[in-house]
């Protein structure tokens, strides 16, 4: 199934609206271009809803918020759910400040999410309506574990039901749960972690896997989280004792480009809960 998911994005070549952040929108850009989608990025208020409309699916990232770009994602995603394009929300930093946790409370609320991805504390921060993260990394209290797994599934599942959104959890273990299943994915490397734009770069993703398997959005949303986490591991037995964090971002990017829908379904470590 989650190889049919893959095969589907390079068949499709799904466009990507992205209004996104600054700081890792050249990384949002390729991996959508490895992945076998097509990427836009257009943040001004006078073009959104048109870029949206052309466009396959619509990926909102709150990294860089700012009171230019806040109006341009509130168009494009009411725009985005006229057009019955799927939409994903990276409420990057959400609880670090009132304005980042507000705006991406306000999305939730005017607009329609296929999926909405970032780490345990950005969407505790969101389901509880709480400011207290520290910023774009979980912290460590949050973090999931052996131990708290289930507990974190219940409440992925919980606020699934509540907003009617795939939620997906990034973590040492990943969570994409609708109000009913959960796939609990173990693919990736710690080292992933330091590196600028992995969960940037994975939101971009997914709204291509989404908009090229909708009706499966559960599905995809899990195929897109195990090919990142699995290409995290192809990219780091690549490396060398030369190489550091720059030079894993571009392998990981490689490994996207490379992976074939059978690599992915035969390495992707997932269970269902």
């Amino acid at each position: 199934m989650l190889s049919e998911m893959l095969e589907n994005v390079r068949v499709r070549r799904p466009l990507i609206h992205n209004i996104t952040n600054y700081v890792t929108v050249n990384d949002c850009a390729n991996i959508l271009l490895a992945c076998g989608g097509s990427p836009i990025m257009a943040d001004d208020a006078d073009e959104a809803e048109e870029i949206t409309s052309i466009c396959d699916g619509l990926n909102i990232n709150i990294g860089t918020l700012n009171s230019r770009t806040i109006p341009s994602m509130f168009a494009a995603g009411k725009r985005a759910n006229e057009l019955g394009h799927p939409v994903i929300l990276d409420p990057v930093g959400a609880g670090a400040s009132k304005l980042r946790t507000e705006t991406a409370l306000r999305l939730i609320e005017e607009v329609k999410f296929a999926v909405i991805r970032g780490n345990i504390s950005e969407i505790k921060a969101l389901a509880l309506g709480n400011a207290s993260a520290k910023g774009v990394d979980a912290d460590d209290e949050d973090k999931i574990t052996a131990d708290s797994l289930d507990s974190a599934v219940a409440f992925a599942k919980d606020f699934a039901a509540r907003t009617g959104s795939v939620i997906v959890i990034s973590g040492a273990v990943d969570i994409a749960a609708d109000s009913r299943r959960a796939y609990c994915i173990r693919n990736g490397h710690e080292d992933m972690s330091r590196i600028t734009g992995t969960g940037c770069q994975l939101s971009a993703m997914t709204a291509a896997y989404i908009a090229a398997n909708q009706g499966n959005e559960l599905e995809a949303a899990a195929a897109a989280a195990c090919a990142m986490g699995l290409c995290g591991e192809i990219a780091k037995r690549r490396m060398t004792a030369q190489d550091g964090n720059s030079s894993y971002r571009g392998y990981i990017i490689d490994a996207i480009y490379n992976l074939t829908p059978d690599e992915l379904e035969r390495g992707a470590k997932y269970e269902m809960r």
